[in-house]
């Protein structure tokens, strides 16, 4: 008997990669976004210190109850739509079949084989036939509300501690350089690998999150320097 081949996929890791990606992002660009702007402004390394651990535990906590609030939404979401389709099947069980076997007949199949496709998959598992294949809903991709506040929240911690040892570590004088610096190379790092784990583009990932970390850090740091320079 030949051996069955099993595919790698990495659909499975969307829930937990968005969110660690996600947080990690934010905690770097908006970690390093602050420090660069204190110590543009003139601050010194404790006040530039201070405002980054603040920035770290604030985002940390907000990334997790955002990504637990929206994550719980579309649980709740998918929850109703199950419940509802539960209450269809006691209700009418054939038109559900009907309704089953009209969708894979849509997707390519005659209507003899759609039909029983349908039968023999509902006759397994008649919610979990129609929550695939009608609600588009999964096990693999079904939203995980404490999963992603966890992922995300530590994510953004990981993230936003890169930048503030760079504080401790870089000369008072060149401070805004070395940080700015730094923190590009590490969100270049972070896409690469967010594109190897996602099996997307490496390059097209790094440049995105640079541009886009480059350019908060930037307005930033200018308008810490213009804040600086007023006051």
């Amino acid at each position: 008997m030949p051996k069955r081949h099993r595919e790698q996929h990495r659909t499975g890791r969307i829930g937990w990669l968005r969110a660690a990606v996600l947080g990690a992002n934010d905690g770097i660009v908006s970690t390093a976004s602050l420090l660069v702007g204190v110590a543009a402004a003139q601050g010194a390394r404790s006040e530039v210190l201070v405002a980054g651990v603040a920035g770290l535990v604030a985002g940390a906590m907000s990334m997790a109850a955002g990504e637990y609030v929206s994550v719980s939404s579309q649980a709740d979401t998918e929850k109703a739509d199950l419940s509802r389709e539960r209450q269809e099947l006691e209700a009418d069980v054939g038109l559900e079949q009907e309704e089953l076997a009209a969708i894979y007949e849509s997707r390519g199949l005659d209507s003899v084989l759609a039909s029983q496709v349908a039968e023999q998959l509902m006759a397994h598992d008649a919610l979990g036939a129609h929550a695939r294949d009608e609600l588009g809903i999964s096990e693999m991709l079904t939203a995980r509300p404490v999963q992603a506040a966890f992922a995300s929240a530590g994510a953004f911690a990981l993230g936003a501690a890169m930048p503030l040892l760079t504080v401790v570590v870089a000369p008072g004088t060149r401070l805004v350089s070395v940080v700015f610096g730094n923190s590009l190379i590490f969100l270049v790092v972070l896409g690469v690998l967010a594109a190897r784990a996602g099996g997307a583009p490496v390059m097209r990932s790094a440049l995105r999150v640079a541009f886009w970390g480059a350019l908060a850090m930037g307005l930033t740091a200018a308008v810490g320097a213009l804040f600086g320079t007023v006051v």
